[in-house]
């Protein structure tokens, strides 16, 4: 078939497979890379990737910007499945009122992150996971340089080069993965590089390992069978014969495995209903919402725009990549994934500060590539396009994540927070702690810490801070009031410098009004979110 107007991916999308095979044979695998020197700047990217996303997490840990949640919390679930347990998080439980012994697999389905438990047999540390999300993250250079050739498949020699070399150092040095690491560690580590292979593999035309790595992709997190799914509808309308029928295939497979988690697995592992439901907007339920949306579809509308800064937020994440993704047909994977975020009423998925946009990078950077590659196909001015691209996505860049890694002090603990370290040291392994929320992920490895919250858990040591508010604390008060009652109470001050206070719990006997710990009948409770949260983009 020959070259229509569609570009480059339309050809690829199109081209008549092979009768036996099922698959196009010139187009099954990238173009050939140019040799060596190719292969000398995958490399280079990939540890570029490798090195800026870990020296965030690792400046994060260093500067105690690493927090309980939600750096703790992985960190107490991946060494339970290093000890062949389910997935407990003190953490999680304690805070949110979870039952004693509830799985995080009731919370989110991530049984993907059971792959990284042996790293804790070599090394028993939270920064063992920021590691490992580096790696899985740079992991997905050569994938993002395959598909840049599989894109621009045709074009001269030097043009796939710089498509492949442009697309390597974008995703490298995304903002979307800047801040990922910047926060720790989240699930998002994995759907990375598995939603990469699964494009890969789709643009290549090996339709079998495209829905393996589909599969594999829905055990990142319950709603990536939604992605999954978006994607069988792409490749349903662009493929021939197997493809085709790989894509219709998922198309159902994707949301009918996430329904299944979402209605029936987390349920079964104690989620409770509707816990994460957060679209009272359109309705107290699903259900109510379908309803609502039925017979008023322009709420959809309604909501996705206020407030303003979700229009902002798409805004950003279109924006940065100079509106590229908007020309492709793979930008409906994105779909669910923004859809989730802009009909929230919580205010947490709004900024682009956080881990979720992580979850659209690879999307976003593949249509780019496949809208670019069409451009070149038409003889459009390609070149402007890619220039401004690479310009507006590496000055995000800058501002969310390679700013911090050359400024000295942010690889220093600010004043309020460096006297957490100190007095962590003094807490003796095995104890049971009550820690700010700062400091949580100093102590998961050696004793049985829950952060402090607005209520008394009885804890052996509580660690504070008394003149600067932490999470989940409304106010500074709130905390100095926390330290007179348990000084009042059967605690001792055992050290206090620069508004950091450790409390040694000396008179067990006495009662701590209020105190409370959740039981097995404990009914799980959602966090408050405090009102300076969602109030812009870049509000860290």
């Amino acid at each position: 078939m020959a070259q229509g107007d569609g570009g480059a991916m339309a050809y690829v999308a199109i081209r008549p497979p092979d009768e036996d095979t099922g698959r196009a044979p010139e187009d099954a695998a990238p173009a050939a890379p140019s040799g060596p020197r190719d292969r000398r700047r995958g490399i280079a990217l990939t540890a570029l990737c490798l090195l800026v996303c870990a020296g965030l997490g690792l400046q994060s840990w260093t500067a105690l910007r690493a927090t309980g949640f939600d750096l703790g919390i992985f960190d107490q679930a991946v060494r339970a499945y290093a000890r062949f347990e389910l997935p407990r998080s003190p953490i999680k439980n304690v805070h949110h009122e979870f039952p004693p012994g509830f799985s995080l697999l009731g919370d989110h389905f991530t049984p993907a992150l059971a792959l990284l438990a042996p790293l804790y047999w070599l090394w028993d540390d939270p920064r063992a996971l920021v590691l490992a999300q580096a790696a899985l993250f740079a992991a997905g250079v050569p994938v993002v340089r395959r598909i840049a050739r599989h894109a621009f498949r045709g074009a001269a020699p030097d043009v796939v080069r710089r498509a492949a070399d442009l697309g390597g150092l974008v995703y490298a040095l995304g903002w979307p993965l800047l801040n990922s690491s910047y926060n720790g560690f989240h699930e998002v580590a994995f759907a990375v590089p598995l939603t990469l292979l699964m494009l890969e593999r789709g643009l290549a035309h090996r339709y079998g390992a495209t829905a393996l790595w589909a599969a594999l992709l829905c055990t990142a997190k319950e709603d990536m069978g939604l992605v999954v799914g978006a994607y069988g509808l792409v490749l349903a309308v662009r493929a021939h014969r197997a493809g085709r029928a790989t894509g219709a295939a998922l198309a159902l497979a994707g949301p009918l495995v996430s329904a299944v988690v979402i209605a029936w697995f987390l349920p079964a592992m104690g989620g409770p209903e509707g816990y994460y439901w957060s679209y009272g907007r359109l309705g107290a339920d699903p259900g109510e919402a379908l309803a609502h949306v039925l017979t008023a579809p322009w709420v959809l509308l309604q909501v996705s725009v206020t407030p303003f800064v979700k229009v902002g937020m798409l805004a950003w994440i279109l924006g940065t990549l100079a509106l590229l993704p908007l020309g492709s047909p793979t930008l409906l994977l994105a779909v669910p994934l923004l859809a989730e975020r802009v009909l929230s009423d919580n205010p947490n998925h709004w900024p682009v500060i956080n881990h979720y946009d992580a979850f659209l990078w690879p999307i976003l950077l593949t249509a780019s590539l496949e809208t670019l590659a069409g451009l070149h196909a038409r003889r459009a001015r390609v070149r402007r396009w890619a220039v401004t691209a690479l310009a507006l996505s590496s000055a995000a860049a800058v501002v969310l994540g390679l700013g911090l890694l050359v400024r000295p002090d942010s690889w220093r603990p600010s004043p309020d927070k460096r006297p957490l370290a100190t007095a962590a040291e003094l807490i003796p392994d095995g104890a049971t702690v009550e820690a700010d929320n700062t400091v949580a992920p100093r102590l998961t490895a050696r004793t049985d810490v829950v952060i402090a919250d607005r209520t008394p858990r009885g804890a052996d040591w509580v660690l504070l801070r008394v003149n600067d508010r932490t999470f989940p604390f409304a106010s500074t008060d709130e905390q100095r009031e926390r330290v007179a009652l348990l000084l009042a109470h059967g605690y001792t001050e055992v050290f206090h410098q620069d508004g950091t206070v450790l409390l040694h719990r000396t008179d067990p006997a006495a009662d701590v009004p209020g105190t409370h710990r959740p039981g097995p009948g404990s009914t799980p409770v959602r966090e408050a979110v405090p009102d300076d949260v969602g109030a812009n983009l870049l509000l860290r």
